[in-house]
Order: C-alpha cells, then structure tokens, then sequence
C-alpha cells in the first residue's frame, strides 16, 4: 500500500455529500415539475423543489464562508498549466492504460481540468440557476420591472438550460469520479477523507 494523504476533512465530504443529494432532488422534482416524468404529483414536486433550492443555497453561502475563511478556496485557482497533458489523457491516455499525468498533493487536490469545471459551475451555472428561480419563484413582485425586456417563459427556458447544463456536469462528474486506479478509489477518498498517493 502506497502513502495516503488526507484530502478531504469531515466538513468538505458533507459539503460534497449534500450538494450532490440537495441538486439530484431538484434535478429530479424539477423535472417533474416541467412534465418530463409523472413520479412526483405536480404540488409535491414544487415543494420539494423550493425547500431544496432554499437549502442548497444556504448550503453554498455556508460553503463560501468555510473555503474563505480556512483558505481553501485557493484549490480553485483555475490554471491552464499542463491542460493539454490533462486532455490527452482523458481523451486517449485513459483508454490505453497511461499513468494519470496530476499528481495530488494536500496543497493542490484538484487538476486544471476539475479547477475550470468546478469554476464553471460555481460562476456560470449556479448563479444562472438561482438568479432565474428566483426571478420565478418572485416573478409576481419583480414582473412589472422586468417584463419589458424578458417574460416568465424565457426566464423558465433559462432555468431548465441551467438545470440540463447542471445535469452534464453531473453525468461527467460521476464517470470521471469512477477512473481511478479502481472504479471505487475515488468515491471511497470522498468518504473517508484519505487517498493514495498515486
């Protein structure tokens, strides 16, 4: 067995844990909601949705403080350095048994490629998401202010882009959570906090 770091504390494995169950409820009452699916009665699916949405938000401003206040947010710094090797490597190096080109330390836990995806969904789609349900979930109150430029379909419309764009990640996420050394390596780090150091 290898040398083991300890990567992840208690706070950021719930932090990761709940983020993922609170944006699965609302991926799934959500589209619920739209009419994609009929599992959910339609009353059922907007009040899941809603105290979902409120808690993954407070979720994220709980999450915001921590990474400020502990430092950590300087783990997504994002950087174009070696992104060429990161990309190779998933696009071909993966599939053909080559070493993983990143290598983790405690100081750096993320590669360029998870610092520009994690970027991406903190600054493009959570905030499209949360302003447009927002805008929905208040459109009575802020309609007069806004309806000369925009109506409640094109803010429902960018909601459910938001929501598909959160789902890619999602799907992208989970593969790329399966490929290390075992299928389970990775998921395990983000239970019990310790990884090998490859």
């Amino acid at each position: 067995m290898g040398e083991r770091l300890y990567l992840f504390t208690r706070f950021e494995r719930f932090w990761h844990w709940s983020q993922a169950t609170l944006i699965i409820t609302l991926l799934f009452s959500g589209f619920a909601v739209h009419g994609s699916h009929a599992l959910l009665e339609f009353r059922t699916a907007v009040g899941i949705h809603e105290v979902s949405a409120w808690l993954l938000m407070l979720l994220w401003v709980f999450g915001i403080f921590w990474h400020f206040t502990t430092g950590q947010w300087r783990q997504y710094i994002p950087t174009l350095n070696n992104i060429d090797r990161m990309l190779r490597y998933y696009v071909h190096g993966i599939f053909m048994g080559a070493p993983h080109p990143y290598k983790i330390t405690v100081e750096r836990k993320h590669n360029p490629l998870q610092r520009l995806s994690y970027l991406f969904v903190k600054v493009m789609i959570g905030p499209l998401l949360w302003l447009t349900g927002l805008l929905y979930l208040f459109w009575e109150q802020v309609q007069e202010l806004l309806s000369p430029w925009f109506g409640l379909q094109q803010v429902a419309l960018l909601h459910t882009a938001g929501a598909f764009m959160m789902l890619i990640f999602l799907i992208a996420h989970v593969y790329l959570a399966t490929t290390g050394r075992t299928p389970l390596e990775h998921i395990r780090a983000m239970l019990s906090g310790w990884e090998e150091k490859q």
